[in-house]
């Protein structure tokens, strides 16, 4: 009767007039009916699984359809071919054409490949159709890159409007529900509301095959039969929050598991509710990371195929698409020398290619905010930059590093607590700052909190005192860091960016030497190395044809 929504007077009335032996029978068949729940749930989750399965199966199918039959080279020039179709093409698809710009605004767009190519009329629909394609392209790029990707729930800033007025709605409404639950007789408009809600959103945390738990959720949660005991007076509006808590306890993640317990001890209604509408919401996002995880591995696995198709379907749009790319690869190769005669030209390209694009990567790092990145590392902009500051940064504490080091004497240098302390004040200090220019201000702050460490370190190990000309000299070393023309940053910055290209031009998972001076630096140096080879390999990968159709368009005009 508890699942049927009876109410606490009715459940106690039947309570009362149980046998001992009855109440023992009723407590075994519930706890059997909770093991047989239990395991209708894993049984659901393990057909989920093998949905999953054939989902990602049906996926792949998909994506081989969308390649040409001949090899994956052959697939840029298609894209080129349609550009510069004449003739009997023209005239095979004028109706469709004709067809297109009566019913749709149409864009020109000009060939980039001859001069001697009509312009290509590309419609509304297909630009808003390669948008679209991108953002698919961003969030799979997004996962592969990413090894802890995960959905978070939104929040909007402190101190903004948007969160301004979200938390006042938020109010508003919990205290229209207070305050019609106190009225007498009490007022359930804002609770109707609030309990459909609720139905929709157990509902959505529910597996496709959860059948049975969902015809249970409807039958409790009936807006009909809700009405009808808020009419009669015997509507049981705890003991319905206390019913959605039993549901979520079953379909929720362990870590969910102790806020719902705490949930289940407060007695305020509106907390509870409060509460439940909060922990559903994490549930949602629970499952849908869920999802994404269980179908990562086939994702990546097929991302490559996707990510070209999309790129291939947004370079159909645009007018020179590879403008920047074709700008920053061919710098680091000399296009005024041909390719030898007598060799295999394929190999010869694809070497120079290779050499080509792990240079250019380095460049990466130390891009100029004012010119456009590379339209292949366009979903990769963000994360670059990070790496950016990231490395800036560990040059900057290196170098701070280096020049301490190298003044305090043997007796200190030989100390890794000392140097493990001066590395983590110079970080704290650097932290918050976004530019170079930014955390070279931050220098006479670090040369004084060096100066510091140095006394400190002095004190501790009962060594004797540095004179204050040596102290000075220390100082201003570290102040002249900011200096372009600095030797030790110079140094600093040539080895780290050694270490970057070892690792990506690396072929094999041997582990590489960190920079003489550097030790320090081991744990931070190769975080940022190990997702900046992500990145760069995941791009290789997906773009190495364009690459090398860049390189050898330009090698065969200095032929």
């Amino acid at each position: 009767m508890r699942s049927q929504g009876a109410s606490a007077e009715q459940l106690l009335d039947i309570e009362e007039m149980l046998t001992p032996p009855e109440r023992e029978l009723l407590e075994k068949i519930e706890n059997s009916l909770k093991k047989i729940n239990l395991l209708e749930i894993e049984i659901d989750q393990t057909v989920f699984f093998l949905e999953i399965k054939i989902s990602v199966n049906c996926y792949k199918l998909i994506v081989d359809t969308w390649n040409d039959p001949t090899d994956v080279k052959g697939a840029v020039p298609r894209i080129r071919i349609e550009s510069e179709s004449s003739g009997s093409d023209d005239e095979n698809n004028s109706e469709l054409g004709k067809c297109q710009r009566t019913t749709s605004q149409t864009f020109m767009v000009a060939g980039s490949m001859t001069a001697a190519s009509p312009p290509k009329f590309v419609s509304l629909e297909e630009i808003i159709q390669a948008a679209n394609g991108m953002k698919d392209m961003a969030l799979v790029h997004q996962i592969v890159v990413d090894k802890d990707f995960k959905l978070e729930r939104y929040e909007p800033e402190p101190n903004t409007w948007h969160r301004f007025v979200k938390d006042n709605v938020h109010k508003a409404f919990w205290e229209i529900l207070k305050q019609q639950l106190a009225e007498d007789p009490p007022n359930y408009t804002q609770a109707f509301i609030l309990l459909e809600d609720i139905k929709s959103r157990l509902f959505s945390v529910l597996l496709p095959q959860h059948t049975k738990i969902k015809q249970q959720i409807s039958d409790i949660l009936d807006s009909d039969l809700i009405k009808q005991q808020a009419e009669q007076g015997v509507l049981d509006f705890p003991h319905y929050a206390q019913y959605v808590l039993s549901v979520m306890s079953k379909l929720c993640a362990p870590i969910r598991d102790e806020r719902i317990k705490e949930l289940g001890e407060k007695t305020d209604v509106i907390e509870v509710f409060r509460g439940i509408l909060e922990t559903l919401d994490l549930m949602v996002l629970d499952m849908a990371n869920f999802t994404i995880e269980m179908a990562k591995p086939e994702i990546i696995a097929h991302s490559v195929e996707l990510e070209r198709k999309k790129f291939a379907d947004f370079l159909s749009v645009q007018a020179d698409g590879l403008e920047h790319t074709r700008r920053w690869l061919l710098r680091h190769i000399d296009t005024s020398v041909p390719v030898p005669s007598g060799i295999d030209s394929t190999a010869y390209i694809k070497n120079i290619t290779k050499k080509a694009f792990t240079e250019a990567c380095i460049d990466l790092l130390e891009w100029d905010e004012n010119l456009p990145y590379p339209e292949t590392f366009m979903l990769d902009q963000l994360r670059l930059q990070d790496l950016q500051q990231r490395t800036i940064k560990l040059i900057l504490t290196g170098s701070v590093l280096l020049i301490t080091v190298s003044n305090v004497g043997l007796n200190l240098q030989s100390i890794a607590a000392f140097k493990q302390s001066v590395k983590e004040h110079t970080s704290v200090l650097l932290q918050t700052q976004k530019t170079e220019k930014e955390m070279e201000t931050c220098l006479p702050n670090i040369a004084e909190q060096v100066l510091n460490d140095v006394k400190e370190a002095r004190k501790s190990y009962n060594l004797p005192q540095m004179s204050e000309d040596a102290l000075q000299s220390l100082k201003e070393q570290i102040l002249h860091i900011a200096n372009s023309d600095n030797r030790v940053k110079q140094l600093v910055r040539q080895r780290v960016k050694e270490f970057f290209l070892q690792i990506i031009e690396s072929s094999t998972a041997d582990p590489q030497k960190v920079p003489s001076g550097l030790t320090s630096l081991q744990r931070e140096l190769t975080a940022v190395a190990g997702q900046f080879l992500r990145i760069v390999a995941h791009n290789s990968t997906v773009f190495c044809i364009y690459y090398f159709d860049i390189v050898e368009a330009a090698l065969s005009k200095a032929a």
